[in-house]
C-alpha cells in the first residue's frame, strides 16, 4: 500500500502542478492547445500563452484559494468560515498565498463574494444563490477539505457544503464540491470504486426529493457519461475531471485535462489532485515539480497536514 504521506502530498502537489500546467493555456479553445506530447509547462514556440507575464510554474488562483482553506483548517483544527474568508479576502487585497505574491486570475462569483465580504456579508452567505452562480470556483479548492478531514462522511459533507456557501451558495456547486471530497477520500482509503461509493454515501445523507438529492440525481448524474468540456461549468469541469483519469498516470492525466481547452487551470487542478492523490508525490513528473514556484510555501503546510493527521489518528479509540 502506498504511504499515506507521499499520498497526502500527492494530492496538494497534483493540484498544484496541474494548475500550473493549465495556466499558460487558459482560454484557448481545444483545437488551439499543441498536441500531448508538447503540452510542459513552457508551451511550444509560437503558441500565444494566457497570462503572458506570470512566471513558468505558477499557480494560479485555484492553488492560492486551496492553501488558504488548508492553512485554515490547519489553524482553527476546524472549518472556521469566518477564518477562511478572511485569508480569501487577503489573498484578494494582498496576493496571501500566490507564488509571486500577484492575483492575477479571479472567477467573477468568487470576485462578487469577496467584495460582498468586504462590505460585512456573513461568510455562510456571500456565495450567490441564483441558478447561474453554478461556476467551478468552490470545487477547484475544496480537495484541502477531504485531506484534511477525519471526521464522519456525513460530516464531511456538511463542511463541503459550508466552504462552497462561502463563494458558490447554490446547492448544485455544494453537490458537486461533497462528491469531489467523498471520491478524495474512497481513493485515500483505497476503495474498490471510489466515485460510485461516493455517489451512494451522498443518496443515502440527502433527503429524498430535497434540493440537494435533485441536484445530484438531475443536475449532476445525468451528466456523468457526456464527455466533458474543460469548461467552467462546475458540473462540467468535475466530470471532466473525472473522464480524463483514465488516460493514464498522472502526466498523462492532466495532459489530458489541459487538451480539452477552455479553463485549462481548473480542470488540471480538480483532475491533478485526485490524480496526485493516486499516483502520490513520486508519481509526478520531477521536472514539473522542479519547475513549480513557491515549494517552500506548499512544503511547509504539507508537513503540518501530515502532522495533522497523525494526530488526529492518535486521538481516536
Amino acid at each position: 500500500m502506498m504511504d499515506c504521506k507521499d499520498r497526502l502530498a500527492g494530492g496538494i502537489y497534483g493540484l498544484l502542478v496541474g494548475d500550473a500546467l493549465g495556466v499558460p493555456y487558459e482560454f484557448h479553445r481545444p483545437e488551439m492547445i499543441p498536441p500531448l506530447d508538447q503540452i510542459e509547462m513552457q508551451p511550444p514556440p509560437g503558441f500565444k500563452r494566457a497570462h503572458g507575464r506570470t512566471p513558468i510554474g505558477t499557480w494560479s488562483d485555484d492553488g492560492a484559494q486551496a492553501l488558504a482553506l488548508l492553512d485554515s483548517l490547519l489553524t482553527c483544527g476546524a472549518l472556521n468560515l469566518d477564518d477562511f474568508s478572511g485569508r480569501l479576502v487577503a489573498w484578494y487585497n494582498e496576493a496571501a498565498y500566490t507564488p509571486d505574491q500577484r492575483v492575477f486570475d479571479c472567477g467573477i462569483q468568487t470576485g462578487d463574494a469577496i467584495r460582498a465580504l468586504m462590505r460585512g456579508t456573513p461568510a455562510h452567505a456571500a456565495g450567490r444563490t441564483d441558478e447561474l452562480a453554478n461556476g467551478n470556483g468552490s470545487l477547484m479548492r475544496v480537495l484541502p477539505l477531504a485531506l484534511w478531514h477525519t471526521g464522519t462522511d456525513h460530516d464531511l459533507i456538511r463542511n463541503s457544503h459550508l466552504q462552497s456557501s462561502v463563494t458558490h451558495g447554490h446547492p448544485r456547486a455544494q453537490v458537486c464540491c461533497a462528491l469531489y471530497c467523498l471520491w478524495a477520500r474512497n481513493i485515500l482509503a483505497d476503495s474498490p470504486d471510489p466515485w460510485s461509493e461516493a455517489v451512494g454515501t451522498l443518496r443515502a445523507y440527502y433527503t429524498p426529493h430535497g434540493p440537494y438529492s435533485e441536484q445530484l440525481e438531475f443536475s449532476v448524474r445525468p451528466l456523468e457519461n457526456i464527455p466533458g468540456t474543460g469548461g467552467g461549468y462546475v458540473v462540467d469541469c468535475l466530470r471532466s475531471a473525472r473522464q480524463v483519469q483514465s488516460a493514464g498516470d498522472y502526466e498523462a492525466i492532466v495532459k489530458a485535462a489541459v487538451a480539452l481547452g477552455n479553463d485549462t487551470d481548473t480542470t488540471a487542478c480538480v483532475a491533478g489532485g485526485i490524480a496526485g492523490l493516486a499516483c502520490g508525490l513520486s508519481g509526478i513528473p520531477q521536472r514539473w515539480y522542479e519547475a513549480l514556484q513557491g515549494k517552500e510555501l506548499v512544503g511547509n503546510l504539507c508537513t503540518r497536514l501530515l502532522a495533522s493527521r497523525e494526530s488526529a489518528a492518535i486521538q481516536k479509540p
